[in-house]
């Protein structure tokens, strides 16, 4: 070989996947972005999506601006023709407090439950997952017990609990008679009523809250607790310091979700107290049943279910805030 040809390079510049002349930039990475940008322009790809679409319209988005509609009317569930527009007045109605139970009385109680039961859940699941989180059969099977709870019908756990809460013969008044405590009526007593309501709704949404927070305990930094340990920390400081805090995204997770789910409540209330006794469990989803379709207030319901819809979607903005703000 010459000197002049011992003085070429022997290798050429490769830019590409092998190949030269390749732009960097297409390969790895930035290939996929451009193939995932070529099928969200495809028409082909709106084809597949357009049975979801179309199913989400026509029994959400259509029946949700419905309501809106139906709530500007004193609507007449015979022959809506006949309903006459009356703007506001139904919620103007609602505002006043001229109802039975009134607005603000089943606002309240609404509150107090989700209130309750989001507290009492998300503690409650938080103490269950830090003693399931550990990966043997036994936590597997607790874990998979706690959730069953979760995917059982409503209607059906709600009628077991109905049988557990009964005060003549059930498992709650039997359990108090062994202590030798007085039975209560938790049921029919307007001072235990949504105490037990509570009691059922911790019971049935818990599985889910748990799995939630054993996925967060499995990405906390083992290495910091350790580190914790080692420097004298106890086991609650460890866990105040050190593991609550890189669970702070699920708990604001659970909390938003939880509220939003104990807003739209509705069958315990149903199946366990009707909403009494004396409104005492009255909630905002429970009287729009009522109201829209046992007492035939259909634009009443109608405004009452739009309240409900706005304050599901403060929540569901403040959930999407949070969850942005901590993912910085």
């Amino acid at each position: 070989m010459s000197t002049s040809e011992s003085s070429l390079p022997q290798t050429l510049p490769r830019t590409g996947a092998g190949r030269p002349g390749t732009p960097a930039s297409r390969t790895g990475p930035a290939r996929r972005r451009s193939r995932a940008r070529r099928a969200l322009t495809s028409p082909i790809a709106y084809l597949f999506v357009a049975p979801a679409i179309a199913i989400f319209g026509i029994w959400t988005i259509f029946p949700t601006l419905y309501t809106f509609r139906v709530s500007a009317f004193d609507w007449n569930q015979l022959n809506p023709a006949m309903s006459e527009f009356i703007g506001l007045g139904n919620y103007r109605d609602m505002l006043s407090g001229s109802t039975n139970p009134s607005f603000w009385q089943t606002f309240g109680v609404s509150c107090y439950f989700v209130i309750a039961n989001v507290v009492v859940g998300t503690i409650l699941a938080l103490l269950l997952a830090l003693l399931v989180r550990r990966g043997s059969k036994i936590m597997a099977a607790a874990r998979t017990s706690f959730f069953l709870a979760y995917i059982a019908p409503g209607v059906a756990t709600a009628l077991i609990w109905l049988w557990i809460f009964n005060p003549r013969f059930g498992l709650a008044n039997g359990i108090l008679s062994l202590l030798h405590l007085p039975v209560i009526d938790w049921l029919g007593d307007s001072r235990y009523a949504m105490l037990s309501i509570i009691v059922y709704s911790v019971w049935h949404e818990v599985g889910f809250l748990v799995l939630v927070f054993v996925g967060g305990l499995m990405t906390t930094s083992g290495e910091l607790s350790e580190a914790a340990k080692v420097d004298g920390a106890n086991p609650w400081q460890e866990f105040s310091r050190v593991t609550l805090p890189q669970l702070i995204p699920y708990v604001a997770f659970v909390v938003i979700i939880s509220s939003i789910s104990s807003l739209q409540a509705f069958t315990q209330f149903f199946v366990l107290t009707g909403g009494g006794p004396g409104y005492s469990t009255s909630t905002i989803g429970f009287q729009l049943y009522q109201q829209a379709f046992v007492l035939g207030n259909t634009g009443y319901g109608a405004a009452l279910a739009v309240v409900l819809f706005l304050i599901t979607l403060v929540l569901s903005i403040i959930q999407l805030r949070i969850s942005a703000r901590l993912s910085r």
